[in-house]
């Protein structure tokens, strides 16, 4: 089978995981790259030997060497292009969360379903080699019915600025972009329960906190310190139909000590730490046990699980594979999310199974 001919569109700081992830599978020829910028579009084509460069995503999408894409622009920008290329014939591999709106979601799963061609979310927590193998232990019953999970994302100086911090541009802040992550594996891993209620808080105290000196952390290519329409942290009571339920907060900026990330899982015959490092607690012979497993990197690999997501989108696009993360889950994930969203502006718990 000939090579899958990949163009990716939106050439900003993520693509480079996607591209470096490409450049490494044999069964992938990269073919174009389109950015807004033409000058990025031409650095990045140039960086990675791609012959085709565009900076108008509809004229990469017309060119018939393109089998599949992976779509790393702005937020705002996802369903439209995603919609766009599922009609064009190609696969898709949109970056996270799938779009802003549930109405953009729903457009894009019903042109999945009417095309019949690939879109996989890019949920790259649920490819880390440290999930796969706790998958095995509770498909497997180790860990029991998962009846709480709790999730927990903190930077305690970490707006990227830019789109990031432009509400229009991304939807939201630390919620929309990294507590999607936590959000979804955590539900993944519960086995996707249905949604019944939501009950979120978010804030907007500390600004982007741009006045702070001596402390680096990752600012946007366009980052602009007076701009920041984003919350800083949120927090969400998320209730499942099985009576199961998941805690999560994140933040971008927040007065704590240090950077951490936590997540875990708990079951009726055991519990699993995921953050910082992969961990499993149980019992045996009325005895706890505390077991951790032996892995080369037991906490979450970045580079990895990048690869291990595009490595899995080019099975898909050759027909050599399930999709393990579907339109419909990263409709699922909007719903939760704008429901969180809408739970803190109005105050109240949002019901989602009426």
């Amino acid at each position: 089978m000939e090579k899958v001919h990949i163009g990716l569109i939106g050439c900003g700081s993520i693509s480079d995981s996607h591209l470096q992830a490409y450049a490494a599978n044999p069964q992938v020829k990269l073919v174009a790259v389109c950015d807004l910028n033409p000058e990025r579009a031409r650095q990045t084509a140039a960086k990675y030997e791609v012959p085709g460069i565009y900076d108008d995503y509809k004229e990469l999408l017309a060119d018939p060497n393109v089998h599949a894409v992976s779509i790393c622009t702005w937020n705002n920008s996802h369903a439209e292009i995603s919609i766009a290329a599922l009609r064009a014939g190609k696969h898709v591999l949109c970056e996270k969360p799938l779009c802003k709106t549930v109405e953009e979601a729903l457009a894009v799963q019903q042109a999945v379903e009417e095309t019949g061609r690939i879109l996989q979310v890019g949920y790259v927590r649920r490819h880390a080699a440290n999930i796969e193998v706790l998958k095995r232990f509770i498909d497997a019953g180790d860990l029991g019915e998962l009846y709480y999970a709790k999730a927990s994302l903190i930077r305690r100086l970490g707006n990227p600025g830019g789109w990031f911090a432009d509400s229009e541009r991304s939807g939201g802040g630390p919620l929309i972009d990294i507590g999607v992550h936590v959000i979804d594996l955590c539900w993944y891993l519960m086995g996707k329960p249905k949604v019944v209620s939501v009950s979120g808080n978010t804030y907007r105290k500390l600004g982007n906190r741009s006045h702070i000196e001596n402390y680096a952390y990752y600012q946007a290519a366009d980052f602009d310190p007076s701009v920041n329409t984003v919350e800083d942290m949120a927090n969400a009571l998320i209730r499942f139909e099985n009576g199961a339920s998941l805690a999560v907060d994140v933040s971008f900026s927040l007065h704590a000590r240090k950077e951490s990330a936590q997540i875990a899982v708990f079951g009726e015959r055991g519990g699993a730490e995921i953050e910082p490092a992969l961990a499993i607690a149980t019992e045996r012979h009325n005895t706890i046990l505390n077991v951790d497993p032996q892995l080369t990197t037991p906490g979450f690999d970045f580079v990895d699980s990048f690869k291990r997501e595009i490595n899995h989108f080019v099975q898909l696009c050759r027909g050599e594979a399930e999709n393990l993360c579907p339109v419909e889950d990263g409709v699922e994930m909007i719903r939760i999310l704008n429901a969180i969203y809408q739970s803190a502006a109005e105050g109240r718990e949002i019901r989602l199974d009426q």
